[in-house]
């Protein structure tokens, strides 16, 4: 996902909004699979406290130099920082990453991913926060990334959800429609009043095809703790020879 021009950067105004007025429009989500919904402005500035427990698990378990990866306003990052955690927050949102500035975030960088460089003990990848693979194509791409960031030892703690449960019809029975190559790769878009972004693709990964991937690319999958709505936490570290 390429970084965004703040005139088409929808979630990140919205969460500068909030960080300024303590309250936002409503930040609509699009795509041609769902009807129309909206993220909750309030989940991305949670206290610990008020997060579920497959990302207070993860914070738990963050250790060494830390990455966030898509950090939006930093909740995540500022928890790990008041513990101490050497942690640096990533995001393509200009507004976000100037929100987590002002937020107190010492570490932020306006940055791609799959551009990332330097060496870090652990990723982090939360709320669904590996759906900006985008695609299963992209996954080896991912994998590679990961050679060059990750320092031996480290890991990726990142969530997904198994969505096969949206195709569900009334008898239990799950039906794919016939176009799908994946039926966790989707497309989505953000508009936020008038400020409407890029459609951009997310994937939704479930737990054994994540396992599969990782494994065709030199690493271990091992899922740590479990939701309630199909959802998970992975902890992904590099197979040793």
């Amino acid at each position: 996902m390429d970084k965004v021009n703040s005139k088409t950067d929808p979630m990140g105004r919205a969460i500068a909004d909030y960080h300024q007025t303590g309250k936002a429009d409503r930040l609509k989500v699009f795509s041609p699979m769902f009807e129309e919904d909206e993220i909750p402005l309030q989940t991305l500035f949670r206290k610990y406290e008020d997060m579920p427990e497959i990302e207070r698990k993860a914070l738990d378990m963050a250790k060494g130099k830390t990455l966030d990866v898509g950090a939006g306003a930093g909740c995540h990052s500022l928890v790990l920082q008041q513990r101490g955690v050497d942690v640096t927050a990533i995001d393509i949102s200009p507004l976000s990453v100037m929100t987590m500035k002002e937020r107190g975030v010492r570490k932020v960088l306006e940055q791609d991913f799959f551009t990332m460089e330097g060496q870090y003990d652990t990723i982090l990848m939360l709320m669904n926060g590996i759906g900006i693979v985008g695609t299963m194509e992209r996954l080896p791409e991912f994998f590679r990334c990961l050679d060059k960031i990750l320092t031996p030892g480290g890991q990726v703690l990142c969530d997904s959800s198994d969505i096969s449960y949206v195709f569900e019809d009334e008898d239990g029975m799950i039906e794919y429609p016939e176009e799908m190559t994946y039926y966790g790769e989707h497309s989505f878009q953000m508009q936020y009043k008038d400020t409407i972004g890029k459609p951009f693709d997310w994937l939704y990964i479930d737990a054994d095809t994540l396992r599969q991937q990782a494994d065709k690319c030199g690493y271990a999958v091992e899922v740590v703790a479990e939701g309630e709505h199909y959802d998970y936490l992975a902890r992904i570290t590099k197979k040793t020879l």
